[in-house]
């Protein structure tokens, strides 16, 4: 597609002739939904307000309002990256809604979609013992976002962002200051435990590169975008998973739980690892792959995976 914005600046005025042209560049172009929606009506709607810096839930009597030149040229740059170069919305908008809250996205972190926030709005149950949750680790946090949903569920913990990648924190520490958590959510450099020692958690929670082989290779083009190095792990997708079983003992407290989500994953792992009693969560909302150990199945099973 090539935009002729002369022509269509003199043709569409209104904020719903803009959706609806999105709409159906959309459409003509077959595009991949699934980094925060999952058809082209609610996708152009975010992208048109998203470019106006308008909130999506905006007065419906807006749609009728006319667009400035200067808006006009931002909205069809931004149809473009969406379209031509089959950028991620949140990516263009520089911004990614995760369990009903707003956090800061670029192509050096992936984009929010984890089904874990339902285990999170439970807060665990009723696995998680009962009684304060003191230490949260979210392992391979990327922008932090489950990190800091974990905060705002049990506020009175200290929950540590850990990440290998210095750019993907550099995102976390943004949203740590946009959700103004500060003093309680501590963002720390680390290839996965090595620089947590010493430190005993209630709960580990982690979101892996976990993308097997095959998957990678068949992922649509807005995948491409996002870092490699958090999607990949190995031909079966489970080497960062592996090393995860085999530290996280030295890191629970006696009674904590591990929470890993490892995806299609699920299939590679079960074949492998037959004698270690998973618990594969199911989620109301959808989603697949999460699995759940006790500090002691962790100590009992793990330490040789």
């Amino acid at each position: 597609m090539t935009i002729n914005q002369v022509q269509i600046c003199k043709e569409l005025h209104t904020i719903r002739d803009f959706i609806r042209f999105s709409m159906s560049r959309f459409y003509e172009y077959d595009l991949y939904f699934g980094h925060g929606t999952d058809n082209p009506w609610d996708e152009a709607v975010q992208l048109v307000l998203g470019a106006l810096h308008l909130p999506w839930n905006s007065d419906p009597a807006l749609l009728d309002a006319r667009l400035t030149g200067d808006e006009k040229a931002r909205v069809l740059d931004f149809v473009e990256q969406r379209v031509i170069q089959r950028r991620p919305l949140p990516y263009i908008i520089g911004e990614a809604w995760y369990a009903g809250m707003p956090f800061c996205v670029d192509e050096r972190v992936l984009i929010p979609r984890s089904p874990v926030q339902e285990l999170i709005e439970q807060h665990f149950s009723p696995w998680l013992r009962e009684g304060p949750v003191e230490r949260i680790l979210d392992l391979c946090t990327g922008s932090g976002c489950i990190g800091i949903v974990c905060a705002y569920a049990f506020e009175e913990a200290e929950v540590d962002l850990a990440d290998i990648s210095t750019d993907a924190l550099d995102v976390a520490q943004k949203n740590i200051a946009r959700h103004e958590l500060g003093e309680r959510v501590t963002a720390i450099e680390s290839d996965l435990f090595s620089n947590l020692q010493g430190r005993k958690y209630d709960l580990i929670i982690s979101n892996p590169p976990y993308v097997d082989q095959a998957d990678l290779s068949s992922m649509p083009d807005e995948y491409q975008h996002e870092p490699d190095l958090a999607l990949g792990s190995g031909p079966d997708g489970l080497d960062i998973t592996k090393q995860i079983l085999r530290q996280a003992t030295q890191f629970l407290a006696d009674d904590g739980l591990l929470v890993v989500e490892v995806g299609n994953s699920e299939v590679h792992l079960q074949q492998q690892y037959p004698q270690i009693p998973f618990t594969w969560l199911e989620l109301e909302q959808g989603g697949n792959g999460i699995f759940l150990l006790t500090a002691q199945e962790v100590k009992q099973y793990c330490g040789t995976v």
